[in-house]
């Protein structure tokens, strides 16, 4: 088991960034780690984009100017990958 002294603090952009790595996986942007195999799962993906939106839509104006940036952008690479994940399938 990893130590705690090893993981990153708990926080919202931490939270924003492992959503993103598990859309990238998800969108066959990168291998599963747990398979090492690249798949497509466009139903999941599309559950994961429409939390983080929720997600967004309930911290609006309560989020640092970063923290908005990186879930801003997140939102968008993440549309624009599930877009091309849709047109390859």
């Amino acid at each position: 088991m990893a130590n705690q002294d090893q993981l990153p603090p708990p926080s919202f952009s931490f939270l924003v960034a492992t959503q993103a790595a598990q859309l990238s996986t998800l969108l066959g942007q990168v291998p599963n780690p747990a398979t090492g195999k690249t798949e497509v799962r466009l139903d999941l993906a599309k559950h994961f984009i429409d939390t983080l939106a929720i997600l967004e839509e309930k911290t609006k104006g309560n989020l640092t100017a970063e923290e908005q940036q990186l879930l801003s952008a997140v939102l968008h690479q993440a549309r624009v990958g599930y877009l091309a994940a849709q047109g390859k399938g």
